[in-house]
């Protein structure tokens, strides 16, 4: 329609010299003339049409046009690569992708000697190198996370043998057993390193402690990825008054359940955006059940679904799986009973989605109402746990704080809270939410405009699904007779965000 979508310049130019020839360009065109150029007295155009659409090259009359012509043939192969149809708006939503192409097929005016795989690779830009340093990176990790379990639970027997026969708690670390056996100090600082169970949260040092509920003698459970935690941190030290939760959030660190030859992962992801004042903008939940099968004799099976979801989930089958038996009998087969699952892979077999705005849907509200005092700004901010079946775990909700105004002063809070100065967000952390602990309030003051708290974020991971959809039971094709089956529960943020 005569109108430039897309304009790329490799050379120097002004923008009045540039609209003047794209406004040109039209006009010169209707000449009704089979050629694919025209020249005026100082460029040229090449141009070649592309359904409702023109891709033009405009260069200098002593260029030569055998190169242009396959340079521009290049130009208009990168359109289909990033854009599904030859469209205005389909071209305007890829607009950045197609000039990146273009930079690697001309620069500084002169066309570059590649090919379309080469212009695909460069702007991805895939390192191999780099999937190698992190590959040996996460191999590091996990081998130092095994040595640091390996010696917290060396620790944790000698400590349990000294109490056996009723000897002190020996010294550990650098400090050496002399430097911590005299009193109590030992057992405190021994219990503090192992009996705080606070998982990935490293609260500020700048807290004051106080007589904290979290030395508790004697606590059940898993000491040891606590250990690994308090490592991590750094030196930094750890204020736990989690008291009798600390125990429960240590159940989301026990390893995972011994895998059968039949094996399912049902996983959701949340998204949901509230607003500040409340009323909820956008709740979209996604979830997927993915079987797993190693042993071959149990490949010919039957999935038996409880779904007990009444909230109006809508439910997809894969296309293999026969959707007549699981609307009748809430089975998972194939539609083909002779037909086998894969081996050894990941096959989804069913998802389902729920989208509403219906507040009663929130999993987790939170309420953060800021108020101006003066100066500074008092913050209250309070959770409640809607869903009382669920249990949040490592819950954080991270607020964030105006620059250069220094630390907040917290006022009240349950759980801990961590001031990440670097990128200005105050982060609220609780090992854990459930029906026990389901609502909580955190209060604070610092220097700034009631704006500057929004936009809240929250992230939480829990070994239960939102949407009560199970599977009860596996069967097998022939004979009904019954399968063992392991499976584990996973339920995610993707965004949670309160604007």
């Amino acid at each position: 329609a005569g109108k430039a979508i897309v304009s790329r310049q490799f050379v120097e130019m002004t923008r009045t010299r540039i609209e003047g020839l794209l406004a040109a360009f039209p006009k010169l065109m209707n000449t009704g003339k089979q050629h694919t150029f025209v020249e005026t007295e100082s460029v040229r155009y090449v141009y070649q049409p592309m359904e409702k659409l023109y891709m033009v090259l405009i260069t200098t009359k002593n260029s030569n046009i055998l190169e242009d012509l396959e340079t521009l043939r290049l130009f208009s192969r990168v359109i289909p690569e990033y854009c599904r149809a030859l469209e205005e708006n389909e071209i305007s939503e890829h607009c950045f992708d197609l000039i990146f192409a273009f930079d690697e097929i001309v620069a500084l005016g002169y066309r570059e000697n590649v090919n379309l795989a080469q212009i695909r690779t460069f702007t991805e830009m895939d390192s191999h190198e780099e999937k190698v340093f992190r590959a040996v990176r996460e191999t590091q990790e996990r081998e130092a996370k095994a040595e640091m379990r390996r010696k917290a639970k060396e620790l944790q027997q000698a400590r349990r043998d000294a109490e056996r026969q009723g000897k002190k708690a020996p010294g550990f670390g650098g400090f050496g057993s002399s430097a911590v056996s005299g009193g109590p100090a030992a057992a405190m600082i021994t219990e503090t390193i192992i009996e705080t169970e606070k998982p990935k949260v490293v609260p500020s040092p700048a807290r004051p402690s106080g007589p904290s509920k979290a030395l508790k003698l004697g606590a059940k459970g898993k000491e040891v990825d606590n250990f690994v935690d308090k490592l991590k941190s750094e030196g930094e030290n750890i204020v736990s008054s989690v008291g009798k939760r600390s125990a429960e959030a240590a159940k989301v660190l026990a390893p995972a359940v011994n895998t059968e030859s039949v094996h399912m992962k049902i996983e959701e992801k949340i998204s949901l955006t509230c607003g500040r004042d409340g009323g909820l903008q956008n709740m979209e939940l996604h979830g997927m059940i993915v079987l797993h099968i190693s042993d071959e004799k149990f490949a010919r099976i039957r999935l038996h679904v409880e779904n007990e979801d009444k909230r109006g989930v809508q439910l997809q089958t894969h296309p293999n799986v026969d959707k007549k038996l699981f609307t009748a009998e809430s089975q998972i087969g194939l539609k083909n009973p002779e037909k086998s699952f894969p081996l050894n892979s990941d096959v989804g077999v069913l998802k389902w989605r729920l989208q509403t705005t219906e507040e009663s849907f929130i999993p987790l509200t939170i309420n953060c109402w800021p108020s101006e005092s003066g100066s500074s700004c008092d913050v209250n901010i309070e959770y409640e746990l809607q869903e009382e079946s669920l249990e949040l775990n490592d819950v954080i909700i991270t607020i964030p704080l105006p620059s250069g105004v220094g630390a907040p002063v917290i006022g009240e809070i349950d759980g801990e809270y961590r001031h990440d100065s670097r990128r200005n967000l105050l982060e609220w952390c609780l090992p854990v939410i459930d029906a026990k602990n389901k609502s909580g309030s955190l209060e604070f003051s610092i220097a700034g405009q009631p704006n500057d708290f929004f936009p809240v974020h929250v992230s939480f991971v829990s070994k239960k699904n939102y949407c009560n959809i199970q599977v009860t039971k596996v069967t097998q094709v022939e004979g009904n007779s019954p399968v063992r089956f392991s499976a584990e529960t996973t339920f995610l943020v993707d965004k949670y965000e309160i604007l």
